[in-house]
């Protein structure tokens, strides 16, 4: 396991506002829970979807919940 995706995504509480760094067009995401390295997020364009911290960082989004990749 990559520590560096891990420890990043450590910090992560529910009810973060993210984004998938590979998945722009899933839009923003709430985080739902973060436990073992497993990271549950609920995106505004794909739903509910479990991040596996070991292949993936998620970004938070900026403040203020500006989802740029809207049309």
């Amino acid at each position: 396991m990559e520590k560096g995706y891990q420890f990043m995504n450590e910090l992560l509480e529910p009810g973060a506002i993210v984004r998938h760094p590979d998945r722009p067009d899933w839009g923003l995401g709430q985080v739902q829970s973060n436990t073992g390295g497993k990271v549950t997020v609920n995106f505004r364009n794909a739903g509910k979807r479990v991040i596996d911290s070991a292949h993936v960082t998620l970004e938070p989004a900026p403040r203020g919940g500006q989802d740029d990749t809207a049309s």
